[in-house]
């Protein structure tokens, strides 16, 4: 029987379980790693925190996600999805987005409804230019 070959959700190399995780090297980069599609802390648990309760910004039910964790290389994982590169142009558009839909907040309170908010736009904002640039790609 042919071992099954694992490859990366988004890049499509091949990914594998062999060691080196971080490591700056080919190995470390390509290792596997698990993207839950929404945090943990977002339904108010963590597995950093085993045990510890906060209050999540969403319910269980509320988000469709299925399947919940995809699997990746070390690079797409941690380099591209955990540390995005959005510029100051960026931010200030985002900023006037939030302000326009009234997301924004002067003072915090106790609520995260507008923080939920926020979330909700950003992934709106990243679908719907996902959207536009692979159209655009496919012309």
């Amino acid at each position: 029987m042919e071992k099954e070959i694992n490859k990366c959700g988004l890049c499509g190399c091949v990914i594998h379980n062999n060691g080196g995780y971080a490591e700056p090297t080919v190995a470390g980069r390509s290792h596997r790693t698990k993207h839950h599609y929404v945090a943990e802390r977002f339904f108010g648990r963590s597995n950093n925190r085993r045990g510890e309760i906060r209050e999540g910004i969403f319910s269980d039910t509320e988000l469709d996600i299925k399947p919940k964790i995809g699997e990746y290389c070390y690079d797409c994982h941690e380099e591209l999805l955990h540390n995005p590169i959005i510029l100051k142009t960026e931010m200030d558009k985002l900023s006037e987005i939030f302000k326009i839909i009234g997301a924004n907040e002067d003072v915090k309170t106790e609520s995260k409804d507008k923080l939920k908010q926020r979330i909700v736009t950003l992934k709106e904002v990243i679908r719907k230019g996902i959207d536009i640039y692979l159209s655009e790609l496919k012309r």
